[in-house]
């Protein structure tokens, strides 16, 4: 039955569910299921196998083959095609080829020899650690509490206290082929002991069922989790606190003050770093403790957590019963440079001769008190999850510290995994990245026709996109299928009036919170209005003006204001209109303010040539097909205006057109790719006319 504790784990299997299922599908559900919760496993953390007897394709004999989580693959989302399949008796036979601990690596490249049914999925470094316990089925997980024991001062004793003989311990050992041997020379001494607590590492446990094996991995940790609730109780954490949060919008103000300026002073070399921004209660709880700085600087124990977060944070000096932020900003030059400092000295004392050279020696999390943590990689799935396992060594930290001394994985052992030959063959192995990987685009009218294509094409080359849009209603839609096709990680919804003034600016600072900042923006926001110059009444006029030209002026104005603090450069894209060349009867007010985008975006190229900051149009001409413009009163217009019917508009403006040829959302969105991205790199105050040709609005 589930603990009804609501700080316990649940026990989630389901006896009807895994009956239905072959031992490989139960693999997969127990995987799944353990890999649902962050206090079991971190993302892509732990592994699971099961000893499985299948027939050989070749011989057609029954044998004994290990399903073991492939390299790279996440519990919480495996399916069968996430693990490895290697034959046991193959397993079994390398320990006659090991040559000792001098030579273990080479050990990795014979588990390709033991694939079964030729698995193209990779074995993972954990595979023998999985093959030499002598159980049928296998968990090893990295849950907070297990490894707040395996990272305290005296963990032996711990887990002796806490576990007795049911669950043994075995000291620091880089995970591998000597590390499967040790576990299976346990196993052998302990038959009775159920599982092992790796000192600095986590838990692995072990059954004659996978229902055994998963309750006694539940059981386990509850039982951790239970007993250190015991001990702490009346307990301060780390110490107590000596700062006090601010409040929730004050926290998210800063951070998008401070985001922006962390992302520039990081991104080099043409790469650019996405963040993320968490100030839940237990980063809270952290950064305002006592003991902050102590157990910061002693850095994280678990080698899952360092290779995604680094050996330590950096702790940003900020007093936030002061709150002066601009005194952190004119600080964070030097604290970054002292940073990259530290790490490279840390590099200098640790390397080998056969190290890989120096990565980027910035800091990947950033603490400050009152406010959270920010967590800068890559792209932003990483930075997120980066900061997830922060808060997992937080948990750790607060665990064994209330009890015993947190202590840190040995530097020159966490430089040897940091810099490890097979992890940086991994990353080698890693795919290249998009041509906009690691760029933020900031997209009005974002729920559009124009706006939602254009988003579409910029998430395909890897950019995160906040999609700005007054139509509520259309702006959850087109979030929930951006969602869906590239993930929620990459775009973010903002609902925006780009007359507001003061909502333009939230609207940035949001981009800043959620991704770090903004690279790009494509000024899409629009309407459309027809009618003769006698008829075009001063709020149609207004409308069009506020909306094109103000709009576009406000947005850009604050883009420019965020593309300064990051000093990375920035690029705009106006989507104007053939109109803004070309005049057209009855639509005087709507032709006159697209002029007047056409000529701004001229005014910020010259601007923003200094700080590169390119600024270029692109003008569509009848985009009918998904359209919203085109979808009210403007449609009836514009055709009032030629004579003709409304349905028979398309036809007409492609005839009109010299290539002959209609023109849709997604034409455009190809040319805002191409002057958002590094093939226009050299272009800046341009127009392209998608428009399928029209000799008055050739530029002259």
């Amino acid at each position: 039955m589930p603990d009804t504790n609501a700080t316990r784990l649940a026990n989630l299997w389901d006896d009807a569910r895994a009956a239905a299922m072959s031992e490989p599908e139960r693999l997969v559900y127990r995987s799944n299921i353990l890999g649902s919760d962050k206090r079991v496993t971190n993302y892509g953390g732990g592994n699971t196998s099961s000893k499985i007897m299948q027939k050989d394709p070749l011989t057609g004999t029954e044998v004994e083959v290990l399903w073991v989580k492939g390299s790279g693959g996440d519990s919480a989302s495996i399916k069968l095609d996430g693990f490895a399949t290697l034959y046991m008796d193959k397993l079994r036979a390398l320990k006659g080829l090991y040559r000792g601990l001098a030579h273990e690596d080479e050990m990795v490249g014979y588990l390709p020899h033991c694939t079964f049914n030729l698995n193209p999925r990779a074995a993972s470094i954990d595979t023998p650690l999985h093959a030499y316990v002598p159980r049928a089925y296998v968990d090893h997980m990295h849950p907070d509490a297990i490894i707040a024991i395996a990272a305290a001062k005296d963990s032996q004793a711990l887990t002796s206290r806490i576990f007795g003989d049911e669950i043994g311990w075995l000291p620091w050992k880089r995970p591998g082929f000597e590390l499967g041997l040790w576990l299976e020379k346990f196993c052998l001494e302990n038959p009775s002991a159920k599982g092992v607590v790796l000192e600095s590492h986590g838990l692995f446990t072990w059954g004659d069922t996978p229902k055994a094996c998963y309750s006694t991995t539940i059981d386990t940790i509850n039982k951790a989790i239970g007993w250190f609730e015991s001990e702490a109780r009346g307990k301060s954490a780390f110490g107590g606190a000596v700062a006090t949060s601010l409040p929730a919008d004050d926290r998210r103000a800063i951070a998008a003050q401070l985001m922006p300026r962390i992302r520039g002073m990081i991104s080099q070399q043409g790469v650019r770093k996405l963040g993320h921004f968490d100030d839940s209660d237990a980063v809270l709880e952290f950064v305002n403790s006592r003991h902050l700085r102590d157990l910061a600087a002693l850095g994280t124990s678990c080698p899952d957590h360092f290779l995604r977060t680094k050996i330590r944070p950096l702790v940003i000096d900020f007093d936030p019963a002061k709150a002066d932020v601009d005194t952190v900003i004119a600080a964070l030059p030097k604290a970054l440079d002292d940073y990259r400092a530290g790490y490279q000295a840390y590099y200098d004392r640790c390397k080998h001769a056969d190290s890989p050279a120096v990565r980027d020696p910035n800091a990947v999390v950033y603490l400050m008190p009152g406010v959270g943590m920010f967590t800068f990689a890559a792209d932003k799935a990483t930075a997120r999850i980066s900061g997830e396992f922060y808060v997992n060594a937080i948990n750790v930290m607060r665990g064994a510290s209330s009890v015993s001394t947190y202590v840190g994985l040995p530097e020159q052992e966490a430089f040897d995994i940091e810099y490890w030959l097979l992890e940086e063959a991994k990353l080698q192995r890693m795919p290249k990245p998009k041509s906009l990987a690691g760029q933020i685009a900031f997209v009005t009218g974002g729920a559009g026709g124009i706006g939602k294509a254009t988003a579409v094409r910029l998430l395909r080359e890897g950019a995160c996109v906040v999609i700005a849009d007054i139509d509520e209603a259309a702006l959850a839609t087109a979030h929930d299928e951006l969602g869906k096709a590239f993930g929620k990680d990459f775009v973010r919804p903002v609902r925006l009036d780009v007359t507001d003034e003061t909502g333009v600016a939230s609207a940035y600072a949001d981009s800043a919170v959620e991704f770090g900042g903004t690279d790009i923006l494509v000024s899409n926001a629009g309407i459309s209005s027809s009618a003769p110059i006698e008829d075009t009444e001063l709020a149609m006029w207004n409308r069009n003006m506020d909306i094109l030209a103000k709009g576009y002026f406000l947005v850009s104005r604050e883009a420019f204001r965020l593309f300064k603090q990051q000093q990375i450069g920035g690029n705009i894209v106006f989507i104007a209109s053939k109109n803004g060349l070309a005049a057209s009867p009855n639509a005087a007010a709507y032709c006159t303010a697209k002029a007047a985008e056409i000529h701004l975006a001229r005014c910020l190229a010259l601007e923003g040539a200094e700080h590169q900051i390119r600024v270029n149009t692109v003008n569509p001409d009848a985009v009918l097909r998904g359209s919203k413009i085109w979808t009210g009163e403007w449609r009836e217009q514009r055709a009032a205006a030629y004579s003709m019917q409304p349905d028979d508009l398309e036809e007409h403006y492609r005839k009109r057109s010299m290539l002959k040829r209609s023109v849709f959302p997604e034409d455009i969105a190809e040319a805002v790719y191409f002057l958002a991205s590094d093939m226009s790199a050299k272009s800046t105050g341009n127009i392209i006319n998608v428009d399928a040709g029209n000799a008055q609005s050739f530029t002259r």
